[in-house]
């Protein structure tokens, strides 16, 4: 389970959010540009500093500002697929599942243990020995999934994961990310505009507007607007 309380002052407004995800569920964050879907994820990877926050992710601190607890981004055990998947062009696909790993300094023999295995899993292992600036949108976005899983996340966090997709394979990483977070038993936090998306992939939905909550619950029964900035799919 993710338990975030989040302060961050921005430059048109203040982000100031709870948010809690569970175990095995999905929950899709929804808001204009510059609503601070981004931010929030940013916080809680720690790759931006907060000006005030409490993150615990299965009942682990690790951030609390008030304690000057900090964990280290690369002992989070965040797995995080930005929009672009961000894989690196001259490595082959194995390479790229296995970067977080290394990065980990987790041994040779359960590094190759575990990009076989989510190689396999995510349907990318005849692909293995190919540079990944030689792959489809699609083929990179599974690449960045199984990056993602291989380190063995406590959370999944996926920002607009589908938008430079098709629809063949939005479908794909879409029916990929239900079936880990499932099997894992993990939470995960989707980012994206559309309302398709939410209805599909997501368990519960949270609508930011200037850094505020807006709307939470079930995504079939959003309103079709934000009352304070009129955001639509």
């Amino acid at each position: 389970m993710l338990e975030a309380v989040l302060q961050k002052k921005l430059r048109d407004y203040s982000l100031d959010l709870n948010l809690t995800v569970n175990s095995g569920e999905i929950m899709v964050l929804m808001g204009m540009n510059g609503s601070g879907k981004s931010t929030t994820l940013n916080i809680i990877a720690g790759l931006l500093e907060p000006d005030r926050a409490s993150i615990t992710l299965n009942g682990e601190l690790i951030c609390r500002t008030d304690d000057g607890i900090d964990v280290a981004v690369e002992d989070r055990k965040i797995g995080y697929v930005l929009q672009n998947s961000a894989v690196f062009p001259h490595m082959s696909v194995k390479e790229n599942v296995a970067y977080g790993l290394k990065a980990r300094h987790i041994a040779a023999d359960e590094i190759a243990r575990r990009v076989g295995y989510w190689m396999e899993h995510i349907n990318i292992a005849d692909l293995a020995e190919v540079k990944a600036g030689n792959l489809s949108g699609g083929q990179k976005q599974r690449v960045a999934l199984a990056r993602a899983l291989a380190i063995e996340p406590s959370l999944l966090m996926m920002d607009e994961p589908f938008t430079a997709l098709d629809a063949e394979s939005t479908q794909t990483v879409k029916d990929l990310t239900i079936k880990f977070i499932r099997k894992l038993s993990i939470p995960c936090i989707v980012v994206t505009h559309r309302l398709t998306d939410s209805t599909e992939i997501g368990d519960r939905a949270c609508v930011l507007c200037h850094g505020k909550k807006e709307w939470e619950g079930v995504p079939t029964e959003m309103p079709g607007f934000c009352s304070v900035c009129h955001c639509r799919d």
